[in-house]
């Protein structure tokens, strides 16, 4: 959710890695990706209809932070190394991944999954007005103010504003909308906090996940009682989010950055609320009225406006341009970063160069749902 998806900076890859040839077309991996973020809301749907959403939340990062584990085990990797960054790790991990991953869970009681999926999509619309806050090199343009304007509109929009709000469950509703506004509250930690780490992004999204997994493991016996019955289709709908939506997409997403670079790698976000709506509403009979999906396209719109950026020509010379970022759309769950560019998440983890700017959404990312 991303999100997944996912966190927040997307990073560049080892050079052995992006020496590679890739066995897949990055279009058909492209496409894996926005399914996988897509379906992660239907799939959260139905785990939570056999299981409680710390549970289902708890699930997902075990599934999730089993995968990154292989994958480091494969690459040799250790996990990072020094109290100061695990420390931090520990916020970023509370605010990209068990916070966001638990409201989107818990939202999902009374709301339905396309409405989580296209509020999981406001998530730059927050980092823009956020970042005019919080980052004092993160200038405003008049595109981009009108950008967060028109996306807000769209939220109004999808909500039916005009009817007073009929029909919508408030409670599930902002939880959704909270859980768009923690990413960015994450990322802009992370840009504070972990930018410059020497460690390889690999070792940091996987320590990411684990506190995660840690944190829910604290706090679901606390609220929630064992399950007397372990429900089958449940159980595989939270096992395919976290091995796929927060572990295996996140991997996908740093071979695309390598391999295309963040600006294309992180238009998979635009497509996420589209399968998600279909998903809801062809599989789990989900209702649409008009307002949703017009709702949804003005949404997009504004997002896509809040990642423009400027060029200013200077005595025969043009500025570089920072790509926009890319979000685990799940979420997300960790960073990653590639020199020079933004990115943003549905599962993120740390970034190593002061240029990424986790201010904006697209992943963690996820998610990064």
């Amino acid at each position: 959710m991303c999100y997944e998806v996912f966190g927040a900076m997307v990073a560049s890859m080892t050079t052995a890695t992006a020496s590679r040839t890739p066995a897949l077309d990055w279009r058909l991996r492209f496409g894996a990706l926005a399914l996988i973020w897509g379906f992660s809301f239907l799939l959260i749907k139905v785990g939570t209809e056999g299981y409680a959403p710390f549970q289902v939340t708890f699930g997902r990062l075990l599934f999730g932070t089993a995968v990154l584990a292989v994958a480091m085990a494969v690459k040799r990797q250790r996990l990072p190394r020094g109290a100061r960054t695990w420390g931090h790790l520990a916020v970023a991990a509370l605010l990209l991944n068990a916070l966001p991953f638990s409201l989107f869970a818990y939202s999902e009681l009374s709301i339905p999954s396309t409405l989580a999926g296209i509020c999981n999509a406001t998530s730059p619309l927050w980092g823009m007005a956020l970042s005019l806050v919080a980052l004092s090199e993160d200038r405003p343009t008049r595109v981009r103010v009108a950008g967060l304007g028109i996306g807000f509109l769209g939220v109004l929009t999808v909500l039916g504003a005009w009817q007073g709000f009929h029909g919508l469950d408030a409670g599930g509703t902002a939880m959704a909308l909270l859980a768009s506004l923690s990413y960015p509250i994450g990322w802009i930690y992370v840009r504070r906090t972990l930018a410059g780490s020497e460690h390889s992004h690999l070792s940091m999204t996987g320590a990411q996940l684990l506190l995660a997994t840690l944190q829910l493991a604290i706090f679901t016996p606390l609220f929630t009682s064992f399950p007397t019955r372990f429900a089958g289709v449940p159980l595989l709908a939270i096992a395919a989010l976290g091995a796929l939506g927060t572990g295996l997409a996140v991997l996908i997403q740093y071979g695309l950055v390598a391999e295309v670079g963040p600006t294309t790698a992180q238009m998979v976000t635009y497509f996420i609320p589209v399968i998600a709506t279909g998903a809801g509403v062809t599989i789990l009979g989900e209702s649409l009225t008009w307002s949703t999906p017009v709702g949804a396209v003005i949404v997009l719109a504004g997002a896509a406006l809040t990642q423009a950026r400027q060029t200013r020509p200077s005595a025969g010379r043009t500025a570089p341009t920072r790509a926009p970022q890319t979000r685990p759309a799940d979420g997300s769950t960790a960073l990653a970063q590639a020199p020079q560019t933004r990115t943003s998440g549905s599962d993120a983890a740390p970034a190593r160069t002061n240029q990424a700017r986790p201010s904006d959404s697209a992943a963690t990312p996820t998610h990064t749902n």
